[in-house]
């Protein structure tokens, strides 16, 4: 075999197995891997914030999106009015999309003049009670929690849920 070809054939076999070095990316650069949310952590989150809301003396709707946006779980507690299931779900909305936490972007839009036209995206609720669920520094869903009695409770539960939802699974 030439000493051209057997160079182009190392190099075809060094590259299908990973063990040379790219500068380009590989053809399996177009797909994207990313964590997310299950339907198992969605359902415990839900609970916990309703737990959280329960022990104020409250009750509320807890919403929780994945990273996409879907929603994965919702939870009603009884006689809650009907408005806090959408408010619920555009909180945790408004909390994946801006990765944050929907009292703190609330306070930035009310204080900081280059801010203040968030309130005019549709899409966003400026109001407390959305959170990002974060776990090893990556944004895997949000949760949006509505009806407990004002937003600083909202969001009180909200956090608590999260907190009691992610212990043991690593950084947040």
């Amino acid at each position: 075999m030439p000493a051209k070809f057997l160079i182009v054939a190392v190099a075809l076999a060094a590259t299908s197995t990973g063990s040379v070095a790219q500068d380009k990316p590989s053809v399996n650069d177009g797909v994207i891997q990313q964590n997310t949310i299950s339907l198992m952590l969605s359902n415990s989150l839900a609970s916990a914030a309703l737990d959280a809301c329960s022990a104020i003396g409250q009750r509320a709707v807890v919403a929780i999106i994945d990273r996409g946006g879907n929603l994965v779980a919702l939870q009603r507690g009884d006689n809650v009015g009907p408005h806090n299931t959408i408010a619920a779900q555009r909180k945790a909305f408004t909390a994946l999309s801006t990765k944050s936490v929907t009292a703190d972007l609330t306070e930035k839009a009310r204080n900081d003049p280059a801010s203040q036209n968030l309130n005019t995206v549709s899409e966003l609720l400026l109001l407390g009670g959305g959170v990002p669920i974060v776990v090893d520094g990556e944004v895997i869903g949000a949760v949006g929690v509505a009806g407990a009695g004002g937003s600083a409770n909202d969001e009180s539960c909200a956090k608590q849920g999260v907190e009691k939802a992610l212990t043991g699974l690593g950084p947040k």
